[in-house]
C-alpha cells in the first residue's frame, strides 16, 4: 500500500513538472523567456521546453487587436467643447520589447490616446473636426504610432467613431442642414423647370421648323403646278393659234370678208353706242365692192349667153 502511494506521488510530480516543462505555442503566439530574471528572447511557435525551476514565461499575442477609447472631451481651436470616442487597432511586432518596455499597455494606451486626441482636436476648428474626419484619423494614428513604437507595438489604424458637439452647435447644425436641404430642393425644382422649358422650346422649335419646311414644300409644289398649268395653257394657245393660222392660210378672201360682215352684224346688234373699227375697214369695203362686182358679172354672163342662143 505504501509503494502504491509513493508511486502515485511520483507520477503526479512527473506530470506536474512535465506540464511546467513542455509548452505548446500557437502560430500567432510567442513566449518571452526569463531565466533567473533575465530576458533571453522569445520562443515559438510549436513545442518549447523550459526549466520550470529557473525559467519564467510571458505569453504574447501577435494578432492585430483593437482598443476602444471611451468618450473624451476636447476643446477645438475655436474654443468649442466636443466629445469624441474612437477605436485604435494595434499589433505587436516585437514581443520582448512589448513586455519589457511597458507594464500595462492598456492603461498606457488609454492615457496616450486621450492626450493625443486633445492635442489633435486643439489644432483644428470645429468645422474641420466635423468634416475632415479622415485627416483627423490619420493624424491620430501617426502620433500614437510614434509613442507606441518604442513599446514594440505598431498602431495600424485609428477610426473616430462618434463626435458629439455641444447642444447649441447641434441645433445650429440642424437648422443649417434644413436650410441646405431647402436650398437644394429649390435648386432641383428650378433646374427641372429649366429643363422642362428647354424641352418645350425645343419641341416648339422643331414644330416650327417642320411647319416651315412643310409650307416651303407646299409653296414649291403650288408654284410647280402653276408653272405646269401655264406651260400647258401656253401650249394650248400656241396650238390654237397654229390651227387658226393654218385655217386662215387655207381660207380665200371671200370667206374672210363674210367673217368681217358677220362680226359687223353682231356689233350692230350690241346696245353700245361706241364702236371701234379696225384700220383695215377701207380694204374691207374694197373687198366687198369687188366681190359684189364679180357676183353681178357672173350673174349677167348666163343671161347674155341665153340671148345669143335665141338669136341664132
Amino acid at each position: 500500500m505504501t509503494y502504491l502511494v509513493s508511486f502515485a506521488i511520483v507520477v503526479v510530480l512527473v506530470l506536474f513538472f512535465a506540464s511546467r516543462t513542455v509548452k505548446i505555442v500557437r502560430e500567432y503566439q510567442r513566449i518571452v523567456l526569463f531565466r533567473l530574471g533575465r530576458a533571453v528572447g522569445s520562443r515559438g511557435p510549436g513545442l518549447v521546453l523550459i526549466n520550470p525551476i529557473v525559467d519564467r514565461t510571458t505569453l504574447v499575442d501577435l494578432r492585430e487587436q483593437y482598443f476602444e477609447i471611451p468618450h473624451q472631451t476636447a476643446i477645438t481651436k475655436d474654443n468649442a467643447p466636443i466629445s469624441i470616442d474612437f477605436i485604435m487597432f494595434y499589433k505587436v511586432f516585437d514581443p520582448v520589447t512589448s513586455v519589457l518596455a511597458v507594464q500595462d499597455f492598456s492603461g498606457a494606451a488609454l492615457n496616450v490616446a486621450a492626450t493625443t486626441l486633445r492635442s489633435v482636436v486643439g489644432d483644428m476648428p470645429l468645422d474641420d473636426v466635423l468634416s475632415r474626419r479622415e485627416e483627423m484619423n490619420s493624424s491620430l494614428r501617426t502620433r500614437l504610432d510614434e509613442v507606441t513604437e518604442r513599446w514594440g507595438v505598431k498602431v495600424s489604424n485609428v477610426e473616430v467613431r462618434e463626435i458629439n458637439p455641444p447642444p447649441g452647435v447641434q441645433e445650429a447644425m440642424t437648422r443649417q442642414m434644413s436650410a441646405e436641404r431647402t436650398r437644394r430642393a429649390v435648386v432641383t425644382e428650378s433646374e427641372g423647370q429649366k429643363q422642362s422649358a428647354i424641352t418645350v422650346a425645343e419641341g416648339q422649335k422643331q414644330a416650327a421648323v417642320l411647319a416651315a419646311e412643310g409650307q416651303q414644300q407646299a409653296t414649291i409644289l403650288l408654284a410647280e403646278g402653276e408653272r405646269q398649268a401655264a406651260r400647258l395653257k401656253a401650249t394650248g394657245l400656241s396650238e390654237a393659234l397654229d390651227a387658226m393660222i393654218a385655217s386662215a392660210s387655207r381660207a380665200d378672201g371671200n370667206t374672210l370678208t363674210l367673217q368681217y360682215l358677220d362680226t359687223l352684224r353682231q356689233l350692230s346688234q350690241s346696245p353700245s353706242t361706241k364702236f371701234v373699227l379696225p384700220v383695215e375697214l377701207t380694204n374691207l369695203l374694197a373687198g366687198i365692192s369687188k366681190a359684189s362686182s364679180e357676183a353681178m358679172i357672173r350673174k349677167a354672163a348666163p343671161s347674155a349667153s341665153s340671148v345669143n342662143r335665141n338669136g341664132g
